[in-house]
């Protein structure tokens, strides 16, 4: 007997996220069978929600909801401080520091050769016009500590190491290579910030 093709449909469109092989999805399709209706509405609407209410905003180049973003908009935060991360998730983690209260900058995305990534093909160009346009004192790179995230952070240094009176620092990382820094805990992510690479002074 072949699978219902409704229950074979559901299982297929789960597939399409990262992580979720044909078991997991099977699984999960399960689950919603034996879900109440209004827990599947729910579901379904915040993932509608995530395509409409969401966007990117055009200046830090985070996720933002009904075009207002939290970050830009956010008055209190130290001006002199960017913190250039690879993903939004990052923010999120850094945003637990209590002794951080900077702007960001979200690249969405790594330099990354073996790839086929280019700096064109993340928010490279973006970063620089806002670090020209504004008074920055200090540069955080806070890419990951990957192959990909060390290369994406050395080529801003190079961009940048010709702006006077402008500090270039690298977070220390307390991480081992290969990590990504939405999975660190608060102390190591205290850590690193405090034990930051300085790359131009």
């Amino acid at each position: 007997m072949k699978e219902l093709q409704t229950i074979a449909n559901l299982t297929n469109a789960l597939k399409v996220i990262p992580g979720i092989g044909n078991k997991s999805a099977e699984r999960i399709a399960y689950e919603f069978i034996k879900m109440n209706p209004e827990k599947v509405d729910s579901l379904i609407n915040s993932i509608q929600a995530i395509k409409k209410d969401l966007s990117i905003c055009p200046i830090c180049g985070s996720y933002m909801e009904n075009n207002k973003c939290q970050i830009c908009l956010d008055s209190t935060r130290d001006d002199s401080l960017l913190v250039v991360v690879t993903s939004y998730k990052d923010v999120i983690a850094l945003e637990r520091l209590s002794s951080l209260h900077a702007f960001y900058h979200v690249l969405n995305g790594s330099i990354s050769p073996s790839k086929g990534i280019t700096a064109s093909d993340i928010n490279i160009n973006k970063l620089i016009q806002r670090i020209k346009n504004n008074h920055f004192k200090e540069i955080i790179l806070a890419t990951d500590p990957t192959i990909d995230g060390e290369t994406t952070a050395l080529y801003i240094s190079e961009i940048l190491k010709d702006i006077s009176d402008l500090i270039i620092s690298r977070l220390g990382y307390g991480l081992p290579m290969g990590a990504n820094l939405d999975f660190a805990d608060e102390l190591t992510l205290s850590h690193a910030l405090k034990g930051r690479t300085i790359y131009k002074k």
